[in-house]
């Protein structure tokens, strides 16, 4: 039994779910935490999520994706019996670590996490400069080749000069909207 870590004190612990099941987990293991009087050994529950930026039919949406899939982070001291609740929480399939013993997370990792999750604004990713060659992904230009002209980085636009019926017509795009060849 995790004997090894009893010592660590109150720690965050990564534990394994089933693809998809991380809510439900969560759900579970606060209910189990409730009914059987965890709250001194098992303090918080964590899915990381950070948000990103997708374009779908040409509008800019803002969604959650979860950071790791198929993990749920736990602060808690491990013990026989919280060690014995978090892991017979439906749908868990285990702790990260070595055999039984869970290995905590380094605490300047729960730190970046915290931090990746606080960000509210994504931010664009830009990884051309004027005159770069790009293609277009998506909208009705989506397969045209084009040229960087110009780069509007606070409201995330680009512009790019497509060749069309002979001559550059400039297509104001989103950052999203290209990718760099």
């Amino acid at each position: 039994m995790p004997k090894q870590t009893q010592h660590l004190g109150r720690r965050w612990y990564a534990i394994h779910t089933y693809s998809g099941y991380e809510e439900n987990v969560a759900h579970n293991l606060a209910q189990r935490i409730e009914s059987m009087d965890m709250g001194d050994k098992i303090f918080n529950i964590l899915i990381p999520k950070e948000k990103k930026i997708k374009i779908k039919n040409g509008k800019r949406k803002t969604v959650e994706e979860k950071i790791f899939p198929g993990y749920v982070l736990v602060e808690m001291m491990v013990t026989d019996d919280s060690w014995y609740v978090v892991r017979n929480t439906p749908n868990v399939t285990g702790f990260i670590g070595t055999g039984t013993i869970p290995t905590p997370v380094a605490e300047e990792e729960i730190k970046a996490l915290q931090k990746r999750m606080g960000v509210d604004e994504p931010e664009y990713k830009i990884d051309v400069e004027v005159n770069s060659p790009v293609k277009i992904v998506d909208g009705p230009f989506k397969n045209f080749e084009g040229k960087v002209a110009e780069i509007d980085e606070s409201r995330g636009k680009i512009k790019v000069l497509v060749s069309m019926f002979g001559r550059e017509t400039p297509v104001e795009l989103d950052f999203l909207q290209v990718k760099k060849i």
